[in-house]
Order: structure tokens, then sequence, then C-alpha cells
């Protein structure tokens, strides 16, 4: 199937290791052009080069905090001075810390909205003109599940996250006219460093090993195991292409049907 992504120009964020990375392969395997940004130079970079060897196609590498609008700002700068275009954007970044309500301090609340909500907002507001002008478009936010059935102990990400999927579902409902499509994407547990991360979180807190931590998680879930990253990546790699062109406004969990609700 021809997905029709050759020469298109994606911007992917947090892509220098798991989803985000997989995501990056996922569109540049299908001769994207990419500008892609994370925190650490020396991930990213090595990232960038090993997506050009593989895959033989145009990569920006930019050193970015997607919690600060003027890293934002020069990332969607470079992108249209390099490509003169964005067409899609893939917002993906980690998670804020795990805590429950009543020990999240105030303070903890401003840099975890930073991360999950206003990176989403800053990154759309400055792409959406240039796919405006094109008439074209593709935004995927990378979410969790966590809006679909809240996790026990991420406050932050069980809140913030239902935030972005409101301005998703907004954007979808004002940008259809554009051609400019918007959909969500939440990842169940997935074998990153984000999750082991939790795993480790967890094992302490209820004083038993990793390993009896995972197990569970994968007794939760019907399919009997964790994600891979590149299982994420597949269906946002579908949702940025042509053949997605009535997909708008949707939530979809890849979870291999941890999430219990039927919608």
């Amino acid at each position: 199937m021809d997905l029709g992504l050759k020469d298109r120009v994606a911007i992917v964020t947090g892509a220098s290791q798991g989803i985000g990375r997989a995501i990056a392969c996922g569109l540049a395997a299908e001769g994207a052009s990419l500008v892609i940004c994370a925190r650490n130079t020396e991930v990213l970079e090595k990232t960038a080069s090993q997506i050009k060897e593989k895959y033989g196609v145009n990569v920006v590498a930019l050193t970015a905090d997607v919690t600060k609008l003027q890293d934002i700002e020069r990332l969607v700068n470079q992108a249209i001075a390099t490509f003169g275009r964005i067409d899609i954007l893939v917002n993906n970044s980690g998670g804020p810390h795990a805590t429950k309500f009543q020990s999240t301090p105030p303070e903890a609340w401003q840099p975890g909205i930073d991360l999950i909500l206003m990176s989403v907002v800053h990154a759309c507001r400055l792409v959406i003109p240039h796919m405006q002008a094109r008439k074209w478009g593709r935004i995927i936010n990378i979410t969790s599940i966590s809006v679909k059935q809240p996790i026990n102990d991420l406050i932050l990400s069980n809140t913030l996250r239902a935030g972005v999927i409101g301005l998703a579902k907004s954007l979808a409902n004002e940008l259809g006219k554009d051609n400019i499509l918007v959909n969500n994407i939440c990842p169940g547990y997935t074998l990153t460093d984000r999750l082991q991360e939790l795993v480790n979180i967890r094992a302490k807190a209820a004083q038993i090993t990793q390993e009896q931590i995972v197990k569970q998680w994968e007794n939760d879930v019907p399919i009997g195991r964790l994600a891979k990253p590149e299982e994420i990546a597949d269906y946002a790699v579908f949702l940025a292409s042509e053949r997605a062109s009535y997909i708008n406004g949707t939530t979809v969990a890849v979870d291999g049907g941890l999430v219990k609700g039927i919608m």
C-alpha cells in the first residue's frame, strides 16, 4: 500500500528514543523528510545519523526542550528554512512525575502543564498556518491510555492529557475544512525508558520485584504482553498518510485491549 508520504515533511518531538524514535523511523521508511528534536544532543544526533544511513532521507536534528516556547519556535523556523513546508506534526514528550494528588505540591503543576499541554498548544499554533497555506496537514498527539482509563499514581498525566484530547477535538472541528486532520494515539504499556521508570516506582512501593510488576501488567493485557514502540509507530504513520484521509478527531488506544471500557 502506497501511503503517500514520500517527500512529506514531518516534525517529530521527543524523537531520540522510544515511541518518538520509532515514529521518526516509520515516517522515514515511507520517504518523509524529518525535523526531530529532543533534549539530549548526543542521543539525538546519533538517532538522526542512523535514520539518514538506513533510510536515505533528509533529517534535521535540533536540540530542544518542548516546555520552552522559544525552542519550539526554533524548531518550526528551522523546518521552514530547510524544507519550506510542514506537512506532519507529531507531538510526543515524556510524562510528568508519577505522584498521587495529595503528595503533588502546587509548584509541580505548572511544569506538568508546560510539558504535556502547552507544548502541544504552542507547536500547533506555530505549525497550523503553514498547513493551512497548503490545505493539507496531519497533527498526531501521542498521549496515554490514562485519557480513557486513569492510571493510579499518575495524577498529573491523568489530568493534563485529558486537556490535550479536548484541544485536539476542537482543532479537528476547526481545521477539517482546511484538510488538516487532528488525531490522538493512546499507547498502552510500551517497552520504553519511561515504562522502566514506572516499573521501578511501582516495585519499590509494593516491595516486590520489577519482574513481578511487569508480569502483572502483562496479565492485564488480553494479548498477554507489552507493546513494542514500533507497534505504536505503525498506527501513527498510517494516521499521517493519505490513506487516513477521513479519520479526524479520534482518540484511539493502541494497547492490546488493556482499556476495559467499550469506547
